[in-house]
């Protein structure tokens, strides 16, 4: 695959319909869905730049989470639609961290979380994050 130059765009919206499966018997969201939303964004914010998870994963690149933070401010409720934004915060040698926000249509925000993702090579261990992930507004740490 041919890998972009850079990465162009560093933030990213999605549109996310709870399902009921999501939900308990109220009808709210259940706290382990959202990082399941948030690892829709993150992977939408790559296509946006045209680039894949598998297409990382077969040039021998991979991502683990490494740390995971998630503010629950509001309920989000079954069949509501919700707005995801996801940023890249920060690209480093060997981890990317990203930022989320989840508002309802009218701006509210329900919750809040940030991510770092370790780059390992298929043995696991870690490896540099390729330089094309890098975005424009950003020079190699």
């Amino acid at each position: 695959m041919d890998f972009p130059e850079r990465i162009s765009i560093e933030s990213h919206t999605i549109t996310v319909v709870p399902r009921y499966a999501e939900t308990d018997q109220a009808g709210v969201i259940h706290h382990s869905v959202y990082p399941v939303w948030f690892e829709m964004g993150r992977t939408e914010l790559l296509r946006a730049n045209g680039l894949a998870y598998k297409d990382l994963e077969e040039a021998g690149v991979f991502f683990v989470v490494a740390r995971l933070s998630i503010k629950y401010r509001r309920p989000a409720m079954y069949d509501e639609q919700l707005t995801l934004e996801t940023t890249c915060s920060a690209v480093t040698a060997s981890r990317v961290e990203h930022t989320y926000k989840l508002m309802r249509n009218d701006g509210l925000i329900l919750a809040e979380g940030d991510s770092t993702l370790a780059c390992v090579n298929s043995q696991g261990k870690i490896r540099r994050v390729p330089e094309f992930m890098y975005p424009e507004s950003q020079k190699e740490a």
